[in-house]
């Protein structure tokens, strides 16, 4: 994958970065307008649920209120004291009597509370109800399902919803189980009202509006206590489900059940605390609004990535159009036509790249109108040393890696080649002096490696060794170090498979200068390199040793020496001894 993007332009590279660019950004947007979108609307639905789901809590808690307040209203009448008074006295005689007069009061319970279905009062001296309730004389009222709250310790219990066994007509029923109020000391004294099951159920679900929620009605223990609009739910059955709606007293949360999510809202009544409304909604069915979001998202992402890839190519297109023509003029000089310049109305990198080339080219000028001119030895001799500082390969491959590294937008690469290419030309020239200073030497040659390796990456690893600090100032002939470095690179790591190191070392003994260019190259015959730089013609492949040895001898005579020696893939030593007094 990487060779294969290093190998696309710069053109296809702008373009796929831009659609990449654009694709992500869109992405992220859309992520987080339906992330938002989610919780805002999950968050509302939790809250409007629950306000909802308090108002009919709250409204059941009433009508519970009201059927406790009436039944206890009834509890403090006349006839019910003289009723109590003769279970005291367990006086049977006066039960008639006593059942007619509580007529009055159990039906004044039905008028105030129009909910109430019957009422039955159980005493040991006989049982009273309104003689308009058909008693169902089958059934007991220790047989019924009643016995087994008798011996609760609340005055006040709710049973859920049932089938009402004590009067005729099997109406289904919740039924309120008190013991009387009253000063009289009794016991096994029970009232039990029989509350109308669609009237209960009319009181909870007007306020329910949202039908797409499922509600139910139930116990701590999961069972329902009456049956609203939605049937019996697994949920109930859940112990997971059923801990969680123990943990307070209202609240939501969230709950997952073969694969599907549900937002659950709760709230207890406060007239039982056996007893809680709650409302699931299935989160998918909530979000189908949102989920529209999310595709409209993915359709403007494709839009958008469509006029991305067109308008990746406009904008490519203009702005790469100084930088082909540069490439064009780099293609001219490759043909030895140096007389092209680059010109540009804008002023951005590429036009400084542009600038410096043009300048480049008219230093390449000036030097091969000197070279024309030059005629004595001693000005071959510079001019060879000079051909072998701009040799046009290296020339050549110094722009082309600048020009690839721009196209990858390798900014600061391209910048750093191009000032040490002119640090190269300026070091090179020395104001066009022979002799220069042993720091502007070191630069020279510092400038050239640092080129050298942004070419060949990874190739060789240098470093620069000096015995005194003041040695820099020492006079020495210009370009002596540079062409033993290049032999370094172009022949003694050609082969190698590991990575090359470049060891230049500067000292000084007695009257005498020593530079030293070590490297751990393919390495050389000594004898023969040796004899054939000694040579004034001979094979070119020890033209830059023969270009210095013979540039030396020409400035300080025999009192100047290259010395070599060689061991393959160890260590590979040319020594410069410079003398330091005279010329």
């Amino acid at each position: 994958m990487k060779t294969w993007y290093y190998r696309l332009s710069l053109r296809r590279r702008l373009w796929i970065l831009v659609l990449m660019l654009t694709v992500i950004s869109i992405s992220l947007t859309g992520t987080m307008s339906y992330w938002i979108a989610f919780r805002s609307t999950e968050s509302e639905a939790f809250i409007s649920s629950q306000n909802t789901l308090n108002k009919s809590a709250l409204a059941l808690d009433e009508k519970l209120r009201h059927i406790i307040v009436t039944t206890s209203s009834m509890m403090l009448s006349d006839a019910f004291k003289n009723a109590m008074e003769d279970v005291v006295a367990k006086n049977t005689a006066s039960y008639y009597t006593r059942l007619t007069s509580l007529q009055t009061p159990l039906g004044q319970m039905k008028l105030i509370e129009p909910s109430i279905q019957s009422a039955l009062i159980y005493t040991p001296v006989g049982e009273l109800f309104a003689t308009n309730d058909l008693r169902n004389g089958q059934i007991g009222f220790k047989d019924s399902l009643f016995s087994r709250y008798l011996s609760l310790q609340e005055r006040v219990t709710w049973v859920e919803d049932h089938e009402d066994p004590l009067f005729q007509g099997r109406q289904r029923v919740i039924s309120l189980v008190m013991k009387p109020i009253t000063e009289a000391d009794v016991s096994d004294v029970y009232v039990v009202v029989n509350v109308n099951e669609d009237a209960i159920s009319k009181v909870i679900t007007d306020d329910l509006l949202d039908q797409a929620r499922s509600y139910y009605l139930i116990s701590k223990n999961g069972e329902t206590v009456l049956p609203l609009s939605s049937p019996a739910s697994l949920f109930q059955n859940d112990s997971h489900f059923l801990s969680q709606l123990q943990s307070a007293d209202r609240g939501f949360f969230k709950y997952e059940n073969d694969g599907s999510k549900y937002l659950v809202n709760y709230s207890r009544l406060s007239m039982t605390n056996d007893w809680m409304m709650v409302s699931v909604q299935n989160q998918e069915d909530l979000l189908r609004h949102v989920n529209r979001i999310k595709t409209t998202t993915l359709w403007i992402m494709l839009g958008c990535a469509i006029l991305a890839i067109v308008m990746s190519n406009i904008i490519s297109s203009f702005l790469l159009k100084p930088l082909h023509k540069l490439q064009g003029l780099m293609k001219k000089v490759e043909h030895n036509n140096l007389s092209v310049r680059f010109s540009s109305k804008y002023e951005d990198e590429v036009t400084q790249v542009g600038l410096t080339f043009n300048r480049m080219l008219g230093e390449i000028s000036s030097l091969i109108d000197e070279v024309k001119e030059a005629e004595s030895e001693k000005r071959k001799m510079e001019v060879k040393a000079l051909q072998a500082q701009i040799d046009p390969h290296f020339l050549y491959n110094t722009l082309n890696t600048i020009i690839w590294k721009s196209e990858t937008s390798q900014n600061q690469d391209v910048t750093e080649m191009i000032t040490s290419l002119s640090l190269l030309f300026q070091f090179g020239l020395n104001g066009g002096n022979e002799m220069t200073t042993l720091a502007r030497e070191i630069d020279h040659v510092r400038q050239y490696l640092i080129l050298q390796q942004k070419c060949y990456e990874d190739l060789f690893e240098y470093s620069i060794e000096k015995e005194d600090e003041s040695l820099l100032d020492i006079p020495i002939l210009k370009i002596i170090l540079q062409p033993l470095v290049e032999n370094s690179i172009l022949h003694g790591f050609q082969s190698m498979e590991g990575k090359g190191i470049i060891r230049i070392s500067i000292w000084r003994t007695g009257d005498a200068l020593n530079l030293q260019v070590e490297d751990n190259g393919e390495g050389m015959d000594v004898r023969s390199v040796d004899a054939d730089m000694r040579r004034e013609q001979s094979a070119r492949k020890s033209y830059a040793l023969r270009n210095v040895y013979g540039r030396l001898r020409l400035y300080y005579g025999n009192q100047s020496d290259i010395s070599l020696s060689s061991e393959p893939y160890d260590s590979t030593i040319v020594k410069l001894t410079i003398p330091l007094t005279g010329e």
